[in-house]
């Protein structure tokens, strides 16, 4: 079923990629001295895109929020997009309250799926996420962030390279070849210790399962409490424990380094 699926994707962009497989090097817009720190990174995309142009995400994770609060500074009206598989914990949908009401200027938007839980179940089966993991990320994730991405030029994101081993060779700055796109995360040097102290000194919204052992928090069904798992601590054992995924698959290494 995931393969599928996956091919009916690779379909559609094999036919729309066209020479964007072409080397971009580096982007005209950006110096290097702009990679020197997230906020310096920041203000250059806001300086040279349109905010119509620019896709913010967040699943609500602690680097996440500390983006948000890093673009909400700049007084730039923007939406923060984010995918609701409609399986968060309470403490995620409470925090999206307290991030709405924290941040006024920004417009938080729900791109999640049309596809409920009752219809998923009616047409792949009961606890998909269980059988085939894989596909509910793909349902419920993967592919409604395709339909977000496709008119932006820009995406901005919260990932670090010591987050896992997928993202160890994580640039600041990233062609991203599969939605034709600059993918930016200013964050990619960034520790979670530091990200926590950022967080402290802001007063940034941050969701209450971090304080409770949660270092990566997603959907309920697929994220587990880790002992011993501090603030600055961050892994992702506690996401599809068991399994060899680590990955929802939003961030599949399909990009171009260029810089940082």
């Amino acid at each position: 079923m995931a393969k599928v699926l996956q091919l009916e994707i690779n379909e559609a962009e094999n036919h729309t990629r066209g020479d964007a497989m072409e080397k971009k090097g580096f982007p005209e817009w950006l110096d290097s001295h702009h990679l020197d720190c997230p906020q310096s990174l920041i203000t250059t995309v806001l300086e040279h895109f349109e905010p119509g142009q620019i896709t913010l995400s967040t699943g609500f994770g602690m680097e996440g929020c500390a983006l948000v609060e890093m673009v909400s500074q700049l007084k730039v009206q923007l939406e923060v997009i984010y995918m609701d598989t409609e399986f968060f914990f309470p403490e995620t949908y409470a925090l999206i309250d307290e991030m709405k009401e924290h941040y006024p200027d920004l417009s938080f938007v729900n791109a999640g799926t049309n596809l409920t839980p009752q219809q998923q179940g009616e047409r792949y089966g009961e606890k998909l996420w269980e059988r085939d993991p894989d596909v509910c990320c793909l349902l419920r994730k993967v592919l409604p962030m395709k339909e977000v991405l496709k008119d932006s030029q820009v995406w901005l994101t919260g990932l670090r390279r010591n987050q896992s081993s997928q993202r160890k060779n994580l640039s600041k700055v990233e062609w991203e070849h599969n939605h034709e796109l600059w993918k930016i995360s200013p964050l990619a040097d960034w520790t979670r210790s530091q990200i926590w102290e950022y967080i402290q000194e802001h007063e940034v919204p941050h969701n209450k399962l971090h304080e409770k052992g949660y270092p990566s928090i997603g959907c309920m069904q697929c994220t587990k409490h880790v002992p011993g798992a501090s603030m600055s601590d961050y892994s992702r054992e506690g996401r599809w424990a068991g399994l060899s995924k680590t990955e929802c698959g939003l961030h599949v290494n399909s990009g171009e380094e260029v810089g940082g």
